[in-house]
């Protein structure tokens, strides 16, 4: 019977983790297994699955993907210089008249 995040429960109601794990061997190291291995091979397979159904971009997506990318840092990075160009006056004023 399944209880979800990758935890098994048998018929007599003792838990284990699906994968090397097998049963719990006693009250710790069930909640052990219900709160950690449990959750973390969850994700562990979710996360194997997401990789192997996603597929890689060729050659022409990946160069548009990298000039946006590399257009938005140039454009942040641009509005970061002004910002603190602009705040460095304002600050002198600010401490010279303290």
């Amino acid at each position: 019977k399944c209880t979800g995040f990758g935890i098994l429960t048998h018929k007599d109601g003792r838990r284990y983790a699906r994968g090397k794990r097998t049963m719990a061997k006693d009250e710790s190291d069930d909640a052990l297994t219900q709160m950690v291995w449990g959750p973390a091979y969850a994700f562990y397979r979710d996360s194997k699955m997401l990789v192997r159904r996603c597929a890689k971009p060729d050659k022409n997506e990946f160069t548009k993907i990298a000039l946006a990318t590399g257009a938005g840092f140039l454009v942040m990075g641009f509005i970061g210089f002004f910002v603190k160009l602009m705040f460095i006056p304002i600050n002198n004023v600010i401490v010279s008249n303290l």
